[in-house]
C-alpha cells in the first residue's frame, strides 16, 4: 500500500517558533532563502531562514494579511481593501516602518469586503479573493486576478462569504478555491492570459476550508482547522494529519529542494511535521514570483474600471 493512501493518526506538529498572530499567508521566498508571513494584528512582516531563534521582522505602516514574493525581490501585499508593494530592506540596513505603494483598490464601493486569500498563478499573476467582514455574512466576496500587464480583472466565479483555498495545479490550467464559511472545495479550468474560468464543479467535501497548496504529485494539501488534509486529483482523501495544537492558518512547501512542509498557526506558531511523516511526502511546487515588470498604466485603467 502506498504511504499516500494511509491516513496518519492524530499527532502534534513540532513547534519551531512562535511570534505574533498570523495572517493566512505563508510563503517560501526562494530568492532570499527564507520563509515569510505577515502578522496583520501586529503590523509585522516576518522572515525566518530556519536557523534563528527569533524571526526578523519589519513593521508595516498598513497591516497586511496576504503576501506574494515578486520577481524583483519586492513583496506584494493584500492590505485590507488594497493591493500594495513594498521594497524590503537589505540585511543590516536600519529598519523603518515600510510604506506600501498602492497598486489597486478592490471593490471600493463596498465597505464590508477585504482581501482574505491569494497566491500567484503559474504565469506570475496574483489571484486573490475577498471576504465579507460584516455581521450579515452575506456572500458578497469575489475572486480577482491582478497583473502589471492586464491590471485588475474579476474572475467569473461564484460569490462567497470568505474566499479561501486558492491554489493551482502544476500546469496552471486548474484552479482550486472555496468559501471558508460554507460548502466544499471547488475546482475550475483556468486560463491565466485571458483571466477566464470554466467548468466550475465540486472537488472535495470538507468540514472546514482554509489555505491550500499543491505538491509535485499534483495533489492538493488543505488546512482544515487543526488538521492538514491531502487530496488526490479526483478529490479523494489520501492523508490526514491531525495537529491539534492550534488552528492552522497557512501551509507552504519550502527549503532549497522544496521538501519542507511547514504550517502557520492562527496564534503565530510555525510547525513542521514529525520526521517519520515528513519523509514520506512528495516535494512541493515552487511559487512563480509575481511579475512586477513595469506596466502601471494598464493597472490604473483596470482599477478605475472596477472602482467607478
Amino acid at each position: 500500500m502506498s504511504p499516500h493512501s494511509t491516513a496518519v493518526a492524530p499527532t502534534p506538529g513540532i513547534l519551531l517558533i512562535r511570534v505574533g498572530l498570523a495572517g493566512s499567508s505563508l510563503r517560501w521566498d526562494a530568492n532570499a532563502a527564507c520563509w515569510r508571513w505577515p502578522d496583520p494584528q501586529g503590523g509585522q512582516l516576518y522572515a525566518w531562514t530556519g536557523g534563528e531563534e527569533v524571526p526578523a521582522g519589519v513593521r508595516l505602516l498598513e497591516s497586511a494579511g496576504v503576501i506574494a514574493c515578486c520577481r524583483s525581490g519586492r513583496m506584494l501585499l493584500g492590505l485590507g481593501k488594497r493591493l500594495g508593494m513594498v521594497e524590503l530592506p537589505d540585511p543590516g540596513q536600519p529598519v523603518r516602518p515600510l510604506q506600501a505603494q498602492v497598486l489597486a483598490t478592490i471593490d471600493a464601493a463596498e465597505a464590508r469586503t477585504v482581501i482574505s486569500d491569494g497566491c500567484t498563478d503559474r504565469d506570475g499573476y496574483f489571484v486573490f479573493g475577498t471576504a465579507n467582514t460584516g455581521a450579515d455574512r452575506r456572500p458578497i466576496g469575489s475572486f480577482y486576478q491582478y497583473s502589471t500587464r492586464h491590471g485588475l480583472r474579476r474572475l467569473a466565479l461564484p460569490a462567497v462569504v470568505a474566499a479561501s483555498s486558492i491554489a493551482f495545479s502544476m500546469d496552471g490550467t486548474r484552479m482550486y478555491f472555496a468559501d471558508a464559511a460554507k460548502g466544499a472545495i471547488m475546482q475550475c479550468t483556468y486560463d491565466a492570459e485571458r483571466a477566464k474560468t470554466g467548468d466550475v464543479r465540486e472537488y472535495a467535501l470538507a468540514a472546514e476550508r482554509g489555505a491550500a497548496t499543491v505538491d509535485s504529485d499534483d495533489m492538493l494539501w488543505s488546512v482544515q482547522g487543526g488538521s492538514l488534509v491531502q487530496y488526490d486529483a479526483g478529490g479523494h482523501v489520501r492523508r490526514q494529519v491531525v495537529l491539534a495544537r492550534e488552528a492552522m492558518a497557512g501551509v507552504a512547501f519550502g527549503g532549497a529542494d522544496l521538501t519542507q512542509l511547514l504550517l502557520l498557526g492562527a496564534r503565530g506558531g510555525l510547525y513542521r511535521l514529525p520526521p517519520g511523516q515528513a519523509g514520506e511526502l512528495a516535494a512541493g511546487v515552487a511559487d512563480t514570483p509575481f511579475d512586477d515588470t513595469p506596466g502601471a498604466g494598464v493597472a490604473v485603467s483596470q482599477r478605475m474600471r472596477y472602482d467607478d
